[in-house]
């Protein structure tokens, strides 16, 4: 395949997960049957530009439609995480009520709602139906399109251009990179910012979180080749910040390159260094990954063959992409663990996809008392963990298998 970057050719490969659904395309009794769409999920690495990416089997409207269930509301750790932001980012760079924020993938609004409430003119780009209408359903107006630069030049010419854009978590989901960032230089003012969020690729491999992997992601990235991505489409990194969320994630700060008024931050430099000194640009680094992934399914099967044979009812928590990733490569079913509770009604009375696992809700698990719940975002543990407290009523006990097999 050509690099979705910089066009060279790429070989290597950095894990194999074999085939599996989409991971967010969850089942309905109908749907049930009907035969699923799966799709090879191979990761490779460019050895010229390093971008880690995925084969594009499938199509980003495929993806992202009209049933997408993410809805990043239900996490009361990610709204914390998403005040916060604002907060910081209305005081840092002088926000008003003339100001204008953008904020692209902005799902149901779960960011927005604080800038709003600040009392700060802005405006939601979302491509899935069901979460646009939740955002709207908040009083934030959002356009339901998918974003690249002849929707930018659209909208700076209709709405003008903003102060301030934000995308979490979006970047690694888009196929055509290039026309998405360039897309941001097109719709920030010539002294604006731009903030973006995206899991750490050196984290993800060091973590071992091959479940982070699923076919919404094209991409995984580096602040190394981010900076190159960007750089070649106009824009420059001055601040980056190392952040909890995801197993370990990267917050950048970017502006235009020739007229951005910000000085470049130590952290730029810093964290450049430390991929530099991990290996990051060398074919190396990325040995070991297929390895590792496999002795976390290999792990996490035994402790489920394990209890099973004991007489043991294990459940999961948290309907999560993540989960779908691991719970399809090791070709977890209903006979290793019984069903997922999530909190998202729109999940509820669902499928998991590939597993066919069917997703509850809260009370179900209070009745049923499975003796293991294993936490599949377990980047989200201690949150889940406390919010299920009242299991150790009946000793029940909190599992997550990545990156290790932990039991608690």
């Amino acid at each position: 395949m050509k690099c979705r970057h910089c066009n060279a050719d790429v070989t290597k490969v950095l894990i194999d997960l074999g085939s599996a659904p989409p991971s967010n395309a969850y089942l309905t009794k109908l749907t049930m049957r009907r035969p699923e769409k799966w799709f090879p999920l191979k990761v490779l690495v460019c050895e010229k530009c390093w971008l880690v990416q995925a084969e594009a089997y499938s199509r980003a409207a495929e993806l992202f439609n009209e049933e997408y269930a993410y809805f990043s509301s239900f996490s009361d750790a990610w709204l914390l995480h998403s005040e916060k932001y604002v907060r910081e980012a209305v005081n840092r760079f002088e926000l008003t009520d003339k100001s204008f924020v953008i904020e692209v993938a902005s799902n149901d609004g779960y960011l927005l709602q604080y800038v709003k409430e600040a009392g700060i003119p802005c405006l939601g780009i979302e491509p899935t139906a069901s979460t646009a209408s939740a955002s709207r359903l908040k009083g934030i107006e959002t356009f339901e399109e998918f974003f690249g630069t002849s929707f930018a030049n659209k909208i700076a010419t209709e709405r003008g251009k903003a102060d301030l854009m934000i995308a979490n978590n979006v970047l690694a989901h888009v196929p055509d990179i290039n026309d998405f960032v360039s897309g941001f230089a097109a719709l920030l003012k010539p002294q604006g910012v731009a903030t973006f969020e995206f899991p750490h690729l050196l984290m993800l491999i060091k973590g071992r979180q091959f479940d982070t992997i699923y076919h919404e992601h094209f991409s995984y990235l580096s602040l190394t080749t981010t900076s190159e991505i960007l750089k070649a489409n106009g824009l420059a990194i001055f601040d980056v910040q190392k952040i909890g969320t995801h197993g370990g994630s990267l917050r950048v700060f970017v502006q235009h390159q020739n007229t951005g008024k910000y000085a470049v931050c130590p952290s730029v430099n810093e964290i450049l260094k430390l991929e530099v000194d991990a290996g990051m640009r060398q074919s190396d680094f990325y040995n070991g990954f297929q390895a590792a992934a496999d002795k976390v399914k290999n792990d996490f099967l035994f402790f489920l063959l394990e209890a099973k044979q004991h007489d043991k009812t294990v459940a999961a928590y948290g309907a999560a992409a993540k989960g779908n990733t691991l719970m399809n490569y090791a070709g977890i079913r209903l006979d290793l663990i019984s069903f997922v509770v999530d909190r998202n009604p729109s999940k509820q009375g669902k499928f998991m996809p590939g597993s066919r696992i069917p997703i509850v809700d809260e009370q179900y698990l209070k009745r049923i008392k499975p003796d293991y719940i294993v936490v599949l975002p377990w980047n989200l543990k201690s949150e889940i963990t406390h919010q299920l407290n009242y299991i150790r009523d009946w000793d029940g006990k909190i599992v997550t298998a990545v990156p290790r097999l932990e039991i608690s």
